[in-house]
């Protein structure tokens, strides 16, 4: 790696080294060349063209689709001595107007920019006038027709290389499994580009699916082990988010909603005070999420069902972008199933689309059915190997019990059968267990053959074998009857004696508890009281200092940097400067201030 790239790395951005690819990404994309790179959140992205934006002469241009994302990241370039700014609908005339001149006149080192207006005749005689350094085109997957943060726009992005051949392209994702990677490299025309595929593991994050009985109760039960900690709860519906938050708040959590009913005046305020604040729970709708640079968001929740494996890595990978102890919790349950698969049934997409969208589905299920390693199973969906036994997921620290199913299933589907195939689980649960009951009663279930041969299991455990028999594949759900239970033709072999089924045991109150307690031992990293104690000090006075500002916290120092000094403890400028993500900007900004801190302490 050449000492320019090593040098700049340090003194700018206070890092030693490089993580992972990004050095050789730096010297290729330095070099000249067109890159395609894959890269977790938290990995290191923006690096991966903001060390190149220095190195190479001009002004780099990166495009961004949403506005605060493009805020946050100038900001905190800013703080680190670089010349950077944006372009978008936030700035009035007259400050556009400036950022314009300062392009021309090669007055910056990069510009963020959207690209609807990247795209307009006038932005365009802007870059002619223009030395551009390079291109990078971030959050690449935008460019997919099937994703859920498709953008026109981004297809139209090939114009770049029509017009400025010689200018080298960075495209940057963190989300792409294999078919919609081959759409990113066809519509940007980045067929000779170099690919990087970073792993897709995140291993400070861990990987919790609880099976889902009070769901309300279950998320306190959870936030007990985050207290004052940054995160986000997402609801399938924007009901259950305004319910979720008020919840949150009589519960003394500082919590907000977020969803697309909210005019957007509230939105924008509700997502700065996520984003500059400490401790802040935003409970939302999948329409919060992307562009959310906050590192030291502690856990995401997610209260339903996402609709893809793709959407929840890309929806807990909000949480520990700074590579500290995180957790991914989500609670799960056959009405989620369910009412996904209504919702794709009921869609106006074209049938290719469903089939998709149901195959996607089933391998969410599948990842929240599976008794084995959650990485590994999470890391197979985007083609990548993991050994298992991660030892920081549920599955690994307290492994399921398998129970033999089989004759329970033979009861639940025969009940299904004998009632018609015309009811839905908590009905079919009543039968099972012999419920003296007015449907019941109505329905004349009380005599059919079916009734109380299940009184062996409560209604929890048959709650259970129902959802994995729907996971399964043995039961579907009708939508035109209400979601009642209907079998298909996989469940025949069992029904006949043919094949054998055995089942996950879903862990009792005491066993959820144990889980708990091992996870918030796990997440909360310890160090000593003294260092405990200064690192809250620094994390007061980084909100005091970021509020007179009015920039995030994270942009003044991350928390693994407050962290790290915290425990350092250095007396001089000398010291400090060592300790990681105190570059030469950070240093002649707060350097003073932070010795003064912690000689106060």
């Amino acid at each position: 790696m050449p000492s320019a790239a090593l040098d700049t790395l340090r003194h700018v951005f206070g890092y030693d080294r490089f993580r992972g690819e990004q050095g050789q990404i730096v010297e290729h994309v330095t070099g000249g060349g067109d890159a395609l790179v894959l890269m977790p959140t938290g990995g290191g992205k923006s690096l991966c063209y903001q060390l190149p934006a220095l190195l190479r002469a001009g002004t780099a241009i990166v495009v961004s689709p949403l506005i605060a994302l493009m805020q946050d990241q100038v900001e905190a370039l800013r703080q680190l001595g670089v010349r950077a700014a944006f372009l978008n609908s936030s700035l009035d005339a007259r400050s556009a107007a400036q950022v314009e001149q300062q392009l021309v006149d090669d007055g910056l080192d990069l510009l963020y920019v959207a690209p609807e207006r990247l795209l307009t005749a006038r932005f365009l005689a802007l870059l002619e006038r223009t030395q551009i350094a390079l291109f990078a085109i971030d959050e690449a997957h935008c460019v997919s027709q099937w994703g859920h943060d498709f953008r026109p726009e981004y297809r139209q992005l090939t114009l770049l290389h029509e017009r400025w051949p010689q200018v080298p392209r960075i495209a940057l994702t963190a989300t792409a499994d294999a078919p919609t990677r081959r759409e990113i490299v066809e519509r940007l025309a980045l067929e000779d580009a170099r690919q990087f595929v970073s792993s897709f593991d995140r291993p400070n994050i861990r990987y919790n699916v609880a099976a889902k009985h009070n769901s309300r109760r279950q998320l306190l039960d959870f936030l007990e082990g985050h207290a004052n900690a940054s995160g986000i709860v997402y609801c399938l519906s924007r009901r259950k988010v305004e319910a979720t938050a008020e919840l949150l708040v009589e519960q003394g959590v500082n919590a907000l909603p977020y969803h697309a009913g909210l005019d957007a005046a509230t939105r924008a305020t509700h997502q700065r005070r996520f984003l500059h604040e400490d401790g802040i729970v935003m409970v939302a709708t999948i329409a919060f999420g992307m562009g959310i640079d906050k590192p030291d968001v502690r856990f995401v929740a997610h209260l339903d069902l996402p609709k893809s494996l793709e959407g929840y890595y890309q929806e807990t990978g909000r949480a520990g972008r700074d590579g500290e102890a995180s957790e991914a919790w989500l609670a799960y349950g056959l009405g989620d199933a369910v009412l996904l698969r209504k919702m794709i049934a009921e869609g106006e997409a074209s049938e290719e689309r469903k089939r998709l969208e149901n195959a996607k589905l089933d391998a969410l299920i599948g990842y929240c059915e599976s008794t084995g390693c959650r990485r590994q199973s999470l890391l197979a969906y985007f083609g990548e190997a993991h050994g298992g036994g991660c030892g920081h997921c549920d599955n690994c620290l307290l492994p399921p019990r398998v129970w033999d199913a089989t004759e329970a299933a033979r009861k639940a589907l025969s009940c299904a059968y004998r009632t018609g195939q015309r009811f839905g689980a908590a009905h079919l649960i009543d039968v099972l267990r012999g419920a003296d009951n007015a449907k019941v009663r109505q329905f004349g279930h009380h005599t059919v053959s079916t009734y109380g041969i299940g009184s062996e299991l409560d209604a929890s455990r048959w709650r259970s074998v129902f959802r994995q028999l729907v996971a399964a594949g043995l039961l579907e759900a009708d939508f035109d009857s209400f979601g009642a239970l209907r079998l298909t033709q996989a469940a025949t072999p069992l029904l006949r004696g043919e094949h054998q089924l055995h089942l996950r045991e879903d862990p009792n109150k005491r066993e959820r508890t144990r889980r708990r307690n091992d996870t918030t031992a796990s997440i909360n990293r310890a160090l000593s009281p003294d260092a405990e104690a200064r690192f809250d000090t620094l994390r007061n006075w980084r909100s005091s200092t970021a509020r007179e500002q009015n920039v995030p916290a994270y942009v003044i120092f991350h928390d693994a940097t407050l962290r790290s000094i915290a425990q350092h403890h250095p007396h001089t400028l000398t010291a400090l400067a060592a300790i990681s993500g105190v570059g030469a900007g950070k240093l002649e900004r707060y350097g003073e201030a932070v010795l003064d801190v912690l000689q106060r302490d």
